[in-house]
């Protein structure tokens, strides 16, 4: 039987639903919830955490949605926004605290200032992208971006992907690693001690490299976890433990934070099948030989289905994260979405030993998103709200 889910809040979006803007999303940090939406034009953010704001706040975009993400510091005081050409910060009022340029993920033959898009050109428009991230007490910001920096020797070719630490009053560079990585995209994974940030970066087909960051207060040490196959999921409230989902997405495994060492492992195999569809009652009698025919096309039938499940298993998510120390959440909702029993699935983070199924008082779509303090989110079906979950 499923363990039942408590609605604990319903958090609505600051923008209508109109297929126009992104999700909605709550910040990772506890004490300075935010709830956050990107529009076209602006970033909104919502504080949710005491002392709660009932009027939004707005950040000015720079260039439209589909060019970059956006992040919003822990205080609210700062947006940065990322882009094809390089980052900017936009304070409460509007106005442009730092840019950073760097060269474009769509290499462009003459490169281009930090605000520039080009609308119309595939290039840009389907270009690969990095990401930003505020660390815990807001004081860093941790960019992934591509090389050369503006001001940096020209270089023949394309640039190596780095990944930066900067202030995030000014955001003069205070450090810097290549990732020898060629993404796609990537998203940052923030950690309770600001020092320390995960970078998986996604390179379609060919893996998922995992990066993990530690800022001493002069050099970026940079370590890999895993062999460019691990997609990470989330830091442990504590930080002592990272949780991970393979790129093929058949294994869920957490690991030591001190020395990467796996500690607990799930295989996508646990996963019970999916329920069947319930068997039609017969409508009448039928005599032997119509009987004996229809009991012969069940038996095919059931050798199909059989086969299908053999060929079509369920696997893990990329989403998912601690609920708890000791509980971590995960879902299965893409290989489920064909068979329209959506689940999600709450596991013991020591063992991984036991895997319970998640009810809900209504249909849930998306995987699983948790909050390290006990209870989880989910999004609603049409992208205009939110709802907070606990056990």
């Amino acid at each position: 039987m499923p363990h039942p889910a408590r609605l604990v809040a319903t958090l609505t979006a600051p923008l209508p639903f109109t297929g126009a803007y992104d999700s909605p999303w709550l910040t990772p940090w506890p004490a300075a919830r935010l709830l956050v939406q990107r529009g076209e034009t602006e970033l909104i953010v919502r504080r949710v955490a005491a002392p709660a704001t009932a009027e939004p706040i707005r950040f000015p975009a720079p260039w439209p949605r589909r060019y970059g993400d956006a992040v919003v510091s822990p205080d609210a005081t700062l947006a940065v926004f990322s882009g094809p050409h390089g980052l900017r910060a936009v304070d409460r009022a509007g106005a442009v605290r730092w840019e950073l340029g760097h060269a474009c993920w769509a290499d462009c033959p003459e490169g281009g200032a930090v605000t520039s898009y080009a609308a119309d050109d595939r290039a840009h428009r389907y270009a690969p992208r990095g990401s930003t991230c505020f660390s815990a007490d807001g004081t860093l910001v941790w960019a992934h971006v591509r090389g050369p920096l503006v001001g940096d020797e020209p270089v023949q070719g394309p640039g190596e992907e780095e990944w930066l630490v900067l202030d995030a009053a000014d955001g003069s560079v205070l450090a810097r690693a290549e990732t020898g990585t060629a993404a796609a995209g990537s998203f940052h994974v923030p950690h309770p001690d600001p020092a320390r940030m995960g970078l998986t970066i996604g390179e379609g087909q060919d893996g998922s490299p995992l990066r993990w960051g530690h800022f001493d207060g002069r050099t970026l040490t940079v370590d890999r976890l895993g062999d460019d196959d691990l997609v990470l999921l989330a830091a442990s409230p504590g930080g002592g433990h990272l949780l991970t989902v393979t790129h093929d997405q058949d294994t869920l495994a957490v690991h030591r934070l001190a020395d990467g060492v796996v500690t607990a492992v799930l295989d996508a195999s646990v996963i019970p099948p999916r329920d069947p569809e319930p068997a039609s009652e017969p409508e009448g009698e039928e005599d032997g030989e119509d009987q004996d025919q229809d009991q012969d096309q069940d038996e095919d039938q059931d050798e199909d289905q059989d086969e299908d499940e053999d060929e079509d298993p369920a696997y893990f998510d990329y989403a998912g994260g601690f609920v708890d120390e000791d509980t971590a959440i995960f879902g299965s909702v893409e290989s489920d979405d064909e068979h329209g029993d959506l689940r999600h699935w709450l596991v013991d983070t020591a063992r991984m030993a036991r895997v319970e199924r998640i009810g809900y008082p209504f249909p849930v779509e998306v995987p699983p998103t948790a909050l390290g303090d006990g209870t989880w989110y989910t999004t609603s079906r049409a992208d205009n709200a939110l709802h907070i979950w606990s056990r």
